[in-house]
């Protein structure tokens, strides 16, 4: 009988976080004295809980000001790795503050801390900094080793699936197609049966009793070529297509604003709301007002508040209503929407 062999395997796991942590009133704050410390709240990154501390007084020189994360989580150690920036609240830029130069081994049983100490004339002179108001934005990351389940080595293994590799080849592959789309003069070519089964809209347009139900090509008006493909690249294969821009640029957050359009107008949900979730975050002064537009167009309720909370808690208003986006949102939005924006944002003001 042969002996029965178990493996395991280990490789390390990286998982980031991100917290802001907004100060209002930091004049007022000042003059607790030396190693007096305002804290954030908690927030867990990587199984861990963290805190940010700043000691506008100083740890350990008056004429300084410390920023610091602390570790909370007792009696385990932790690697990991820290960027503190200061965020402009008009633009949404952000300067750095503090970059760990790599990842620290962080003990149990003690106060462990990552950051670093300026002279506060200097953190006072940054533009990020005004109007008695900032917002450190905090960037974790952690890195702890990932342990497999046991197994018995003399079982078969199986392959990883590569379905939706499949299926993005199938997207380019023109002999299969059985129906042909003209989009601002370009053909691209799909399969009926798969648009049926991702897009109600789709199956009806295809398949039912509406007019292209026996087409075998469609004209798609009021869409760019790129945003349908991209619409066809999730529905083959529920991912994004890569647009190689890594930093969340004017071009890729347009894309995603008409790919919400083209996600609501063929019921393709969960790209819809992939797509409000990252027009979610990278949300600033320029783009909310168009942002929230789209929201309103297009029942994105949460977005829609995303947006609301975007302006009111950074104090931003002045600088969004300066923008062409805010003027067109006028002309977009019920008057009473916009009537009560203002009128929540002159009472905060007060």
């Amino acid at each position: 009988m042969p002996m029965p062999i178990t493996v395991s395997t280990c490789a390390p796991q990286t998982e980031q976080g991100k917290h802001l942590f907004e100060i209002f009133g930091y004049n007022e704050l000042r003059g607790a004295g030396l190693r007096e410390c305002i804290r954030s709240g908690t927030f867990s990154v990587g199984g861990h809980d963290w805190a940010l501390i700043i000691f506008p007084d100083g740890y350990n020189y008056p004429d300084d000001i410390c920023f610091y994360l602390e570790h909370l989580t007792k009696d385990v150690s932790v690697r990991a790795s820290c960027n503190l920036n200061l965020v402009d609240t008009t633009s949404g830029l952000s300067s750095s503050l503090f970059v760990s130069a790599g990842l620290e081994l962080l003990k149990p049983n003690g106060r462990s801390w990552l950051g670093r100490s300026m002279k506060r004339i200097e953190f006072e002179a940054l533009p990020h900094f005004r109007d008695d108001h900032l917002t450190i934005e905090c960037i974790v990351t952690v890195k702890r080793p990932r342990v497999s389940a046991t197994q018995f080595s003399n079982k078969i293994e199986t392959f990883p699936s590569n379905i939706t590799e499949n299926l993005a080849k199938l997207l380019d592959e023109d002999e299969t197609a059985d129906v042909t789309f003209s989009v601002e003069g370009e053909t691209i070519m799909a399969h009926k049966i798969l648009l049926a089964v991702r897009s109600p809209v789709f199956r009806a347009e295809l398949c039912g009793a509406m007019r292209e139900a026996k087409a075998q090509h469609v004209t798609i008006d009021d869409m760019q070529p790129a945003v349908f493909r991209a619409l066809l690249h999730f529905i083959y294969t529920d991912s994004l297509p890569d647009t190689g821009d890594d930093h969340g640029g004017k071009s890729n957050t347009d894309l995603t604003c008409h790919l919400l359009v083209a996600a609501d107008r063929y019921a393709v949900d969960r790209l819809k709301l992939l797509c409000e979730s990252i027009l979610s975050k990278n949300l600033d002064v320029e783009n909310v007002s168009t942002t929230m537009a789209l929201a309103y167009q297009h029942s994105c309720d949460r977005l829609k508040d995303i947006c609301f909370e975007f302006i009111n808690s950074s104090g931003v208003m002045d600088a969004v209503m300066a923008t062409d986006g805010y003027k067109e949102l006028k002309t977009t939005c019920p008057y009473a929407f916009i009537d009560m924006f203002e009128k929540t944002t002159r009472f905060r003001k007060t």
